[in-house]
């Protein structure tokens, strides 16, 4: 676990974000955000239901160095999607929620589909 300086201020103090944070942040966005992801990880029998929020991180490592962030996750999808057409609509939900989340920059996000979920 590592945290990033987001902002620091002689008068008010810190703002410190761990890179937990911001897995959990790609993650939710990735399971609630785009149609067609079931799981975030390796085990396509997660449903959407069982996902919560310290769930979410698993299966996502993020580096995040000078304010640029680098995402990878693992993800299972649901049989029948486009998977190249469902990774970049992830990549771009990705990406746009850490941005506005956090004001870091997100620099890729790179996906591997770990599963295939036949419900």
């Amino acid at each position: 676990r590592s945290n990033y300086i987001l902002k620091e201020d002689e008068n008010a103090g810190s703002v410190y974000l761990a890179d937990d944070v911001v897995a959990m942040i790609a993650g939710l966005a990735a399971i609630r955000d785009v149609e067609g992801v079931t799981a975030v990880g390796d085990s396509s029998k997660k449903s959407l239901a069982s996902q919560n929020v310290k769930k979410a991180a698993r299966g996502v490592k993020v580096e995040i160095a000078d304010g640029i962030v680098n995402v990878e996750l693992s993800l299972a999808i649901s049989y029948g999607y486009n998977i190249p057409e469902t990774c970049r609509k992830v990549q771009y939900k990705v990406a746009g929620t850490i941005e506005n989340m956090t004001g870091l920059k997100v620099a890729g996000v790179n996906i591997r589909i770990a599963g295939l979920n036949m419900n």
